[in-house]
């Protein structure tokens, strides 16, 4: 069968479970750092809300959220750790840096002017892989991948080269971030080019995409996918929830079922200030919660009978398993 690591330390992979394969209980865009004189931190605070969250799906009958919040977006193993121990959900956290346009670039850049940035990221990947995350024990269960609209950059290609090199080593599993659904295959392509295990790859915000063809080119090279914004309309580029629902009903239709993941990437607690959105934008991410997909999408594509109790079975629990095993 096999071990994954979750912030409570090593999960027989069969006990996973109903599980939702990308949901940010934190996170925060780099810089909030600067804004803690207003936007502050209370452990308990945030505790309490990720316990809130956690037992929001739990009532779902999710047992296992995977977080793969990046290193500098606000990752906090201490919080994750408590809300598990608090609720018993199982949650896997990541090592892995957040793509060009977002994340906190100077502190690798720098390091790639000087020609160590590669090697410093493939041993920051080991050191958290076998040893834990900032000496705390706790230690990752994937490698948070991700790439720009349109391109993968000279600096993203860093952070995939070096994840490579680790999965090699310790057969840890690799999930990306695209941006509005852009270069899906390329990615899949880039990491099975570098020696990266298709079966151990999972695709990520591929419903950012509308195009059914560019789904079919990153299943047909053998590696997950996850259609995972549901809720996330109108903003970031993201299609409606309606136009996923067509897209999903066609790779099912064709049987992709066992390659598939279905989520949210909801952030749940943001870090700084939260923001404030426009009356607009309220409206149309009223759903974006990370229980959407069962109070509302599932419901509605077994009416149509465009998804079976199997199917579900198959993509909500059978994948994890298969990926994480």
């Amino acid at each position: 069968m096999g071990m994954i690591e979750t912030v409570m330390g090593p999960l027989d992979t069969e006990k996973l479970g109903k599980t939702l394969i990308h949901e940010h209980f934190y996170f925060g865009y780099p810089g909030f750092q600067g804004d803690m004189t207003l936007g502050g931190f209370d452990f308990e605070e945030k505790k309490h809300q990720g316990i809130e969250i956690a037992e929001m799906v739990q009532q779902q009958g999710v047992e296992t959220v995977v977080d793969p919040t990046p290193n500098e977006c606000g990752r906090d193993v201490r919080l994750l750790q408590a809300v598990s121990e608090a609720t018993g959900l199982n949650i896997i956290c990541a090592t892995g840096f957040y793509y060009e346009g977002e994340g906190a670039t100077p502190y690798f850049k720098f390091r790639q002017q000087l020609g160590t940035a590669e090697e410093e990221i493939y041993e920051m990947f080991m050191e958290e892989i076998t040893h834990g995350i900032e000496g705390k024990g706790i230690k990752p269960g994937i490698i948070k991948l991700a790439s720009s609209k349109n391109e993968i950059t000279s600096y993203e290609s860093m952070f995939f080269r070096a994840a490579v090199r680790a999965q090699k080593e310790t057969g840890i599993v690799l999930l990306t971030h695209t941006q509005e659904g852009t270069m899906g295959p390329e990615q899949a392509a880039f990491l099975i080019e570098e020696g990266a295990d298709p079966s151990k790859i999972v695709i990520g915000h591929m419903c950012g995409a509308t195009d059914i063809n560019q789904h079919l080119q990153v299943l047909n090279q053998g590696v997950y996918m996850a259609m995972d914004r549901w809720g996330l309309q109108g903003i970031v580029g993201a299609p409606m929830d309606e136009e996923r629902k067509a897209v999903l009903a066609g790779l099912l239709t064709l049987g992709y079922e066992k390659q598939l993941f279905l989520s949210h990437d909801t952030v749940n607690v943001w870090w700084g200030r939260s923001p404030v959105l426009p009356d607009q934008l309220v409206n149309l991410l009223q759903n974006w919660q990370p229980d959407h997909l069962f109070k509302r999408v599932v419901p509605e594509l077994k009416e149509k009978n465009a998804i079976t109790e199997e199917q579900l079975a198959q993509i909500f629990i059978s994948n994890s398993f298969r990926l994480f095993s």
